[in-house]
């Protein structure tokens, strides 16, 4: 398969640019040319700001499928309004591009969308488990560009016939580092409760992206990328009572559980969530 892995260069980036290269061919887009990069990877440098660019490069190029990464990845590193302004004009340039030479897209969304992690006050959820139905109310500039991503997926796929998937990765961890098991985190319970101390270790996003890259579906599909258990490893409805106020009256969550849920990924695409903080870093 020919592919175009945009943000290919980041943390997490890497890792999914790492297990395509070699099985595909692959095209690496980010903002900067990498000095020692992969041998069986092309590289080119480029603003996907930049719309001419963008739509010269994949028109060129005529990929499968593209893998669109890049964005400034969190709240509070930038002006909300370069933040905003970058992640959705990125995503629109390459999601635009991709339906304008029918190639499918795997872009990288987030937990963040649902609004819930830089809320004012953490909200108690409309249910529990989260499931892709609930509804998005971001307050912040990351949330809501994550928001507009996947209805420019809609929009795109609706439009070009092409099949997108927004995944929603909670707060990604790399095996070396895992710092949703910190003292600072752990000792503090408060400190993971924004975003209801779920997390999931960066190998399961990469399982789901090139699980989404197999499967076959039509339009649009937002997926949970979740780890199956809590950070804090305690149970989920008492951690919810004690920290956020309460859980639905409906919720039907059990023991160190993820307050996401992943049912969807795995009737759709064939995946689950098979790593945990526990296996990473041990209980103790």
């Amino acid at each position: 398969m020919q592919l175009i892995v945009t943000g290919g260069l980041g943390a997490s980036g890497s890792w999914i640019l790492d297990r395509l290269a070699g099985p595909h061919d692959v095209l690496c887009l980010d903002y900067d040319h990498p000095d020692d990069g992969r041998d069986d990877v092309d590289y080119r440098a480029v603003d996907l700001t930049e719309t001419g660019a963008v739509f010269d490069i994949v028109t060129a190029e005529q990929p499968d499928a593209i893998v669109h990464w890049a964005a400034i990845p969190v709240a509070g590193t930038r002006a909300g309004t370069e933040l905003y302004q970058n992640n959705t004009l990125a995503a629109h340039n390459v999601l635009s591009a991709a339906g304008r030479v029918s190639a499918d897209v795997v872009q990288a969304s987030s937990d963040g969308a649902y609004g819930f992690f830089f809320a004012a006050e953490t909200p108690v959820p409309d249910e529990l488990p989260i499931t892709e139905t609930h509804a998005l109310r971001p307050e912040d500039a990351y949330g809501l560009s994550k928001v507009v991503a996947e209805e420019i997926g809609k929009t795109v796929a609706r439009r070009d016939g092409i099949s997108v998937a927004s995944l929603r990765p909670s707060w990604i961890q790399l095996p070396e580092e895992y710092p949703c098991r910190d003292p600072e985190y752990v000792d503090d319970p408060h400190a993971g409760a924004g975003n209801y101390w779920s997390y999931v270790d960066v190998r399961d996003v990469v399982d789901m992206v090139e699980a989404a890259l197999d499967a076959e579906f039509g339009g649009h599909e937002a997926f949970n990328c979740v780890a199956r258990d809590n950070a804090l490893g305690e149970p989920l409805v008492e951690l919810m009572d004690e920290h956020i106020g309460g859980v639905p009256d409906d919720a039907t969550v059990e023991g160190d559980t993820s307050a996401y849920a992943t049912a969807k990924a795995t009737r759709l695409l064939g995946w689950e969530p098979t790593r945990s903080w526990k296996d990473v870093v041990g209980s103790a």
